[in-house]
């Protein structure tokens, strides 16, 4: 009989963990998509002034996310995220620091879950090491960038942030050949339902720089066919 019951209250307790754990992470989830759809519409406006007197804001929504789920890789990152973008209206020195605790909440949330969101943490990762100067400034690196971002696409093929920071590096690194096919899988990548703004501004970019890209390809090629009968007058002469 006691054995009985206390097997009934085991039952009682997991069911109760069980039941808790899975509201946590239902608010994490709801608070996450918040702050994304908040971001989204700062980041997408053209009105500074506006967007710097958001972003502190978000921030603390940030910070605090982390506070309450120490454990979570996801407010890990869009506080890392949100860091980066807010980077654009400080100082070059504090910037820089901002950047490298970015960089730190990445590698956290690498560690704790990599594929949260969709690989995000290495989208991020990878934009901040071809984005920032190199040694002895700051952590770029290109090769780290190129690796980190092919992660992402391996954990998320069809994304648009994914296909489109990685195109944008390739066409940083005059590889617009090779960028216009990735450009392509962002401007037709399906978008999220739970944020259809920033999916489809980011979708909408995708297709300007796949125009653009397109164009640079075509006007390398000119150059280099050009360049051929450049040189035979030269010689010629």
């Amino acid at each position: 009989m006691i054995y009985i019951l206390c097997m009934n209250i085991a039952t009682v307790v997991v069911f109760l963990l069980l039941f808790v754990n899975s509201l946590q992470a239902s608010e994490l989830n709801a608070s996450i998509d918040g702050l994304e759809r908040e971001w989204a519409l700062a980041y997408y406006q053209a009105d500074e002034a506006k967007q710097k007197l958001a972003y502190p804001v978000l921030l603390d929504k940030a910070a605090d996310l982390v506070k309450r789920y120490p454990d979570s890789a996801e407010p890990k990152i869009w506080l890392a995220t949100l860091m980066s973008t807010n980077a654009a209206f400080d100082s070059p020195f504090g910037a820089l620091s901002a950047l490298e605790k970015a960089k730190m909440l990445l590698e956290e949330a690498i560690a704790i879950n990599p594929k949260a969101l969709d690989g995000m943490a290495y989208v991020t990762l990878g934009t901040l090491y071809y984005m920032v100067p190199g040694w002895p400034v700051s952590f770029g690196d290109n090769e780290i960038a190129e690796r980190l971002l092919k992660t992402s696409l391996e954990i998320n093929p069809n994304g648009i942030d994914a296909n489109y920071f990685y195109a944008d590096f390739l066409v940083r690194q005059d590889r617009a050949a090779e960028a216009v096919g990735f450009f392509g899988r962002a401007a037709q990548a399906p978008v999220r339902k739970h944020q259809t703004f920033a999916d489809t501004q980011l979708q909408n970019e995708a297709k300007v720089a796949l125009v653009q890209t397109q164009q640079r390809k075509s006007n390398a090629g000119k150059n280099r066919f050009q360049s051929l009968f450049t040189t035979a007058s030269i010689e010629a002469d």
